[in-house]
């Protein structure tokens, strides 16, 4: 900063400050205008001390000097006191011009003042003598009075006095006197003069410090987001930064001039202000950071910060209130588009999983003394979505989920929360009810609304809806336990069949439990040799010769027994364990399929989680050298459900495969998603038919036989193999040759066996097999776990109906004392008319019954009534 409040030390900036000359630095000059205009304000009442001594010394007498002496004394002291005040008034003079004129006028009235007191002095007459003495000291200190703002004049009009003196010929101790008094007023001056010119610095920093103050004030005001404001004693408005008066004046009425708390009005929400600005304003004491928004109705769309201090100066008293205000409008709408993006679903608008897990702990936390109001949940998942997605893209499926919340919205209406919690899974809670048929109804009806066709971009999409139904207290208090319930509830919904609701029950848990057991189980199968392979024959239709074997995954658990892989393979998918898995499977069927023939082949089984997986090439070949097997002995099964990942992906997987000279089996034909179009690019070596197609192909009226025809012709014109899976009787095979499929596989024969088995059968019967089932086919029994009434002469009881054909039925729970056989009853399976059947078998508590009359299957679709213990 520049130092223009450095205290002049230089003859130049004496000069300056006295007047003389101008400054250099103009910023930092002393301005003279007030003293010329104190001077010219104080000059008329010097002037009328000079008429006065001038007058008594020329009407006063004149001794002992004679008359002329006085009288030109008194007229050039009123002449030049006249000429002085008019030059004062001169208005194009500066101040500086003023100052030197002053400096001629100033000395000559000095001298003359002198002059005429001197004169006065000598007067014969003392009264005259003491009049003349008080008239010349009064005209003296008048001028000194009115020259007193001029330093360099007063200096003159003094150095005047006492070379006038001199002149009269005053010596000694009166001239010292008068030199001294000269010297003490010369200091007084310059010292005067020095403090004029630091004040004068001061005055014009601070002018420039505060006109930059208020400059970058009005520039904030104007273009930042903060304000001002001040109030009087009494808390009115005094000043307001324009653009908020602007935003807070009601029907054009300015602010200023009423209360600042009727003008404005606190958010009480906000936290950290219990305390009103009234309170404020009252106590007399500061306040920070408290929002506010304008008092006027309809202006609420406003918001500011507000800071105040009182204003009390240095005696204590008090004149107000100043502070600051800061604008929070675009951060209260940024944080109310935070808050909302926070709980609500960026696609569809809908409640997100924070807002619903939030509204879920609400609604269940409940005081414990006022009565429990029920809660229910409903979890939803869309079914088919992830097909929408994959074959029409993303955009299409987002423009789905929008679709699906609004008709969610529509079908819940009033009565509860929807929410989204991410991808296809929707959530909505209903406080307050618990009604089993109402709920069963809105389930129906969303799963109906939803599942109508959509138009999305000119096409029809349809897809299905599930959901689980969990309900407060009894599935659960707290929003976890009930949430978990209504995923199993939905996990069940799925199971059976998708597009139904189920509501949670006990033994869903115990079932979550048992998997989750299981999986933990699995993890240490491998680990601790649990694990192990057998084989089911592969043979060739034309003359029963073994070709090969299909390897099979069992798991002997130490506490459990065997375990079925239906149970074990899907949970083995779902925790990413199969790869692990299918390797193990994979390497250990090429090690033991080594000690086989060299024409027997060997078949696993790869899930599309291993086809997925670029390091399956590598797998095989690796698997293949390590048991110096010939790649063509292994044959690997692939279901359909591969062709539904990318296509391109898929093909170079199929070549990278056929490139290592290992064959391809299509898997389980004709039960995947997918079309025949991947049978024109895919190099299958081998279709298998699957058992669905197979089994009661050889009965009369079954049209599994045509289905298998039409498949081997495909696979024939298209140069593969086929396999009839699931053939369990010998009529079957007659029938799997006649239709012209090339190989067999099924029970007829045998069942699957270990790898020490595979050896000693193939050697025993020299590579050929013999048939082992059934001779006939009989109609397929369906396994169920229903309730029945049985009616045996009269006596009625509930038993449980466990598998069932159109022919006859095996019921548990029916015990008879000796040979049964030839028994007649009537069995209720719905409630409607009863079956007549005659038992055939019976045996610890089990028995087996033949129908009278065909039965309709169809009629187990029908939901069976609840049915109590029949004494």
């Amino acid at each position: 900063m520049p130092r223009d409040n450095a205290p002049p030390s230089s003859n130049q900036s004496l000069l300056a400050a006295l007047g003389l000359v101008p400054g250099r630095d103009p910023l930092n000059a002393l301005d003279f205008a007030p003293a010329v205009r104190q001077t010219v304000t104080a000059w008329p009442m010097a002037l009328i001390t000079h008429a006065c001594i001038a007058a008594m010394t020329m009407f006063g007498g004149t001794e002992p000097l004679g008359a002329n002496l006085p009288v030109l004394l008194s007229v050039a002291l009123v002449v030049t006191s006249v000429a002085a005040l008019v030059a004062q008034r001169l208005p194009r003079l500066t101040p500086i011009l003023q100052i030197r004129l002053a400096m001629v006028y100033a000395p000559a009235l000095g001298g003359l003042l002198t002059l005429l007191l001197w004169t006065g002095g000598q007067h014969s007459l003392a009264p005259y003598r003491i009049a003349c003495t008080i008239a010349g000291l009064g005209a003296l200190g008048g001028t000194a009075i009115a020259l007193s703002a001029l330093r360099a004049p007063l200096l003159m009009a003094a150095g005047a006095v006492v070379l006038a003196l001199a002149l009269l010929g005053v010596r000694g101790i009166p001239l010292a006197i008068g030199t001294a008094y000269l010297m003490c007023l010369v200091i007084s001056t310059i010292r005067l003069a020095r403090l004029d010119l630091r004040r004068s610095q001061e005055e014009r920093r601070e002018m420039r410090s505060g006109r930059l103050a208020l400059s970058l004030v009005r520039e904030f005001e104007s273009q930042g987001t903060g304000w001002f404001w001040q109030t009087d004693r009494d808390g009115n408005l005094v000043y307001l930064s324009e653009k908020v008066a602007g935003a807070v004046a009601g029907s054009g009425e300015s602010p200023l001039g009423k209360p600042l708390n009727a003008v404005f009005q606190m958010d009480s929400a906000s936290p950290g202000t219990e305390r009103t600005l009234s309170f404020h304003l009252s106590s007399r004491t500061g306040f920070s950071d408290y929002t506010i928004r304008p008092a006027i109705k309809g202006m609420t769309d406003r918001w500011w910060s507000i800071s105040g201090r009182p204003v009390v100066d240095e005696h204590g008293r008090f004149h107000g209130f100043i502070g600051s205000g800061a604008d929070l409008t675009e951060k209260r709408r940024a944080e109310a588009e935070i808050t909302r993006l926070a709980l609500f679903d960026g696609l569809t608008g809908l409640a997100n999983r924070q807002r619903m897990r939030a509204s879920l702990d609400q609604t269940l936390n409940q005081p414990p003394t006022a009565p429990y109001r029920p809660t229910t949940l409903f979890l939803l998942d869309l079914d088919r979505f992830k097909a929408v997605n994959d074959t029409l893209g993303h955009q299409v499926g987002d423009d789905l989920l929008k679709q699906v919340a609004q008709r969610l919205l529509r079908a819940v209406g009033d009565a509860g929360l929807v929410g989204r919690l991410g991808g296809d899974e929707f959530q909505v809670i209903l406080p307050g009810e618990n009604d089993i048929t109402r709920l069963s109804d809105l389930g129906r009806e969303i799963i109906a609304s939803l599942s109508q066709p959509y138009s999305i971009g000119g096409q029809s999409i349809s897809i299905g809806c599930s959901i689980g139904v969990a309900i407060a207290p009894g599935d659960g208090r707290d929003s976890e336990t009930l949430v978990r319930n209504a995923d199993l509830a939905l996990y069940a919904a799925k199971a059976d069949g998708r597009g139904v609701h189920r509501f949670y029950r006990e033994e869903l848990l115990h079932g979550a439990k048992n998997r989750k057991q299981l999986e933990d189980d699995l993890r240490h199968a491998l680990v601790k040799d649990e694990l192990h392979l057998v084989y089911q024959p592969v043979v060739c239709t034309e003359n029963a010769r073994l070709v090969g074997f299909e390897a099979l995954v069992r798991w002997e658990h130490p506490e459990r027994g065997a375990i079925s892989p239906a149970d074990f393979i899907p949970v083995a998918e779902e925790c990413g364990l199969i790869e692990s898995i299918g390797e193990w499977v994979l390497r250990t069927a090429c090690l033991e399929a080594a000690r086989w023939p060299n024409e027997v082949r060997v078949g696993v089984n790869v899930s599309p989680i291993q086809f997925a997986n670029r390091q399956l090439p590598a797998i095989v070949a690796n698997a293949i050298a390590k048991a110096g097997i010939a790649p063509q002995r292994l044959e690997l099964e692939i279901t359909e459900s591969v062709f539904l990942s990318d296509g391109t992906q898929t093909d170079a997987m199929f070549k990278a495969l056929k490139g290592l000279g290992v064959r391809l089996s299509l898997d389980d034909f004709g039960t995947g998603y997918s079309s025949l179009g991947y049978l024109k690019s895919a190099p299958f070596d081998k279709i298998k038919i699957d058992q669905s197609f197979v089994r009661g192909a050889a009965i009369t009226g079954n049209r599994n036989a045509a289905i298998v025809r039409a498949i081997v012709a495909l696979a024939g014109s298209l140069g593969m193999e086929t396999t009839a899976e699931g053939v369990e009787t010998q009529d079957e095979i007659e029938l799997i040759r006649t239709l012209g499929c090339s190989h067999i596989q099924g029970y007829v024969y045998g069942t699957p066996a270990r790898a020490e088995q595979v050896a000693q059968l193939l050697e025993e019967g020299a590579g050929f097999a013999k048939p082992l089932g059934y001779r006939m086919s009989r109609p397929s029994r369906t396994a169920i776990m229903r309730q029945a009434v049985v009616n045996i002469g009269g006596a009625r009881g509930e038993v449980r109906l466990r598998n069932i054909s159109p022919l006859g039925a095996q019921l548990d729970g029916l015990a008879f004392n000796g040979d049964a056989r030839g028994t007649e009853l009537l069995i209720e399976i719905n409630d409607g008319e009863p079956l007549a059947a005659t038992v055939r078998w019976a045996q610890d508590g089990k028995c087996g019954v033949e129908f009278a009359e065909r039965f309709d299957m169809e009629r187990l679709s029908v939901e069976p009534a609840r049915l109590r213990k029949a004494s």
